[in-house]
């Protein structure tokens, strides 16, 4: 499949945000997935400002992602803080130099020690209203392209779109109030992946998929399929599939 025709698709899931049973969760889950696939780059992170204008970790293409976004929010650093700070892109940051990193040395090494050696964050934006950032990384040295840059930044576009949409969908004097509902739906999403890794003997990314999978037929959002195992309803069959 071509990069346009991926292009193409994401535009076509972003449609979704028009109806409503859209789950924001499994859209930038997939936004950051498709990222991967179509930049010259290995990760992705993915932040969204709460009620409180506070950052918070929504989606990561993989676990090991996810847990060096958290140190980044935990610490408040690195260039997708500060890009989501600033609402200006940060390109090519060398996780191994010590004048590229300053001021946030310690997530740079917590960095390397996931294998990455270059970092990048685009701003998730409408005209001044900051919604976020993409964070991308890659286990290799080297600048990003200005075609990726170009393709990257419009999927964080198409993500801004998303999360605004949405809530303007939802209930436009409470925008906040619906990121705020996502983002306590994916602390009950982790609870039920710790829950099922262990049951089933997967990992937290084979899991995490597995959960999709089974979810997407059924038209079940993965919250709801995260409320039942915690309640201890659920008694589907999980196991590790192939491809995201």
């Amino acid at each position: 499949m071509t990069s346009q025709q991926r292009v193409l698709d994401i535009l076509v899931e972003a449609v979704d945000t028009l109806t409503d049973d859209f789950d924001l969760i499994e859209f930038l889950h997939r936004l950051s997935i498709r990222c991967v696939e179509l930049l010259d780059i290995d990760a992705v992170g993915v932040m969204i400002a709460d009620q409180h204008a506070e950052l918070q970790l929504i989606a990561a293409s993989d676990e090991n992602t996810r847990l060096l976004e958290l140190f980044a929010l935990q610490h408040a650093q690195g260039p997708c803080v500060r890009c989501c700070q600033t609402g200006q892109t940060q390109l090519d940051i060398d996780l191994t130099s010590a004048p590229a990193t300053l001021g946030f040395g310690p997530f740079a090494a917590r960095a390397r020690d996931a294998g990455f050696t270059v970092t990048h964050a685009l701003p998730m934006k409408l005209r001044h209203q900051v919604v976020g950032a993409l964070n991308l990384f890659q286990t290799r040295p080297g600048r990003l392209s200005d075609s990726d840059i170009q393709i990257g930044q419009a999927l964080a576009d198409v993500a801004t779109i998303a999360i605004l949409q949405q809530r303007t969908i939802e209930q436009a004097h409470v925008e906040k109030a619906q990121l705020q509902a996502a983002l306590t739906s994916r602390v009950t999403i982790e609870q039920a992946k710790g829950i099922l890794s262990e049951r089933h003997g997967l990992s937290l990314d084979e899991t995490f998929d597995a959960m999709r999978v089974y979810a997407r037929p059924r038209h079940l959002r993965l919250t709801e399929l995260a409320q039942q195992v915690i309640d201890n309803d659920f008694d589907g069959e999980f196991g590790p599939i192939e491809g995201p």
